[in-house]
């Protein structure tokens, strides 16, 4: 292990914001709560998205794009980026959808008051239940369903926020959380994959919000490019998995989810709002 001064932790953390260091230093912070007065854009379509292309957000917009393809045109929805690197998810509407002020959040305005939801994971369940689709209907498989759905809420932020963060975002590599953390998703990893080496999909031969979770974090770690940790990770030894998102991955639902409110990459594949179906065509 490289030799690196050790931290000793005072008795009382303080935060020092001036000593703050990396890509997400200028909107973190330790208290909640909006940080500046800003209304957000209303459309015309019943569900109202405030999101972003990251893992999190494209779960949601290919739910919508899944929901649509199967005819169900009552789940039509406007989707409008939220700059988090701006900290958009401090205006005082947003901290009304979300208190957590993180990306995604929905606002229903079909109900008699407008309804919010945020995390993700509520988001896929939400609509999953008011339109009845991508969720089994037996109780057995539904808790089977939603075992996994958590999982992934549960699992994803050792990917994101420990390895992620440590292997690809901050301002300087150590050995031991990198060590820890890739540790930990290769197990994740191994998890999913013996669950997968007998099933089309997770929760079987149906296709469910759990995968609509599980696919855009550990999915993209194996077909795409998430965190450039393709090769570090040795994710071509997880074949279930890699079969699993590569099928996944060939939904046209999946390929029209993935481009809503992203703001970044090639430009044929950006989309900063959805108002319409057509706006992916």
């Amino acid at each position: 292990m490289e030799d690196i001064s050790e931290y000793i932790p005072p008795k009382v953390w303080k935060w020092e914001q001036e000593n703050e260091e990396g890509r997400f230093a200028a909107i973190n912070r330790p208290v909640a709560g909006a940080t500046h007065e800003k209304n957000l854009p209303v459309g015309e379509h019943p569900h109202q998205l405030y999101s972003l292309a990251t893992p999190n957000g494209v779960k949601v917009t290919v739910m919508f794009e899944e929901l649509l393809a199967t005819g169900r045109q009552e789940a039509e929805y406007d989707a409008w980026t939220i700059d988090i690197m701006s900290g958009e998810q401090f205006g005082s509407d947003f901290v009304a959808a979300n208190p957590n002020s993180k990306i995604p959040a929905l606002v229903d305005h079909s109900q008699f008051s407008p309804t919010r939801i945020f995390e993700s994971g509520a988001i896929l369940l939400y609509l999953a239940e008011k339109f009845g689709a991508f969720i089994p209907k037996s109780l057995a498989d539904k808790a089977e369903c939603l075992s996994w759905l958590f999982w992934q809420m549960g699992s994803a932020p050792y990917l994101g926020g420990g390895f992620g963060h440590f292997y690809a975002y901050a301002p300087e590599k150590y050995e031991y959380p990198i060590n820890r953390f890739a540790m930990e998703v290769k197990r994740q990893l191994d998890v999913i994959d013996q669950h997968l080496a007998s099933r089309e999909y997770i929760c079987g031969d149906q296709y469910t919000i759990a995968d609509m979770a599980i696919h855009p974090w550990y999915g993209n770690l194996v077909v795409g490019s998430l965190y450039d940790a393709q090769e570090f990770l040795a994710v071509h030894t997880y074949t279930h998995v890699q079969r699993w998102a590569s099928n996944i991955q060939e939904r046209i639902a999946v390929k029209r989810g993935q481009r809503v409110n992203k703001v970044w990459g090639s430009e044929e594949r950006q989309l900063r709002e959805r108002h319409d179906a057509a706006d992916l065509d």
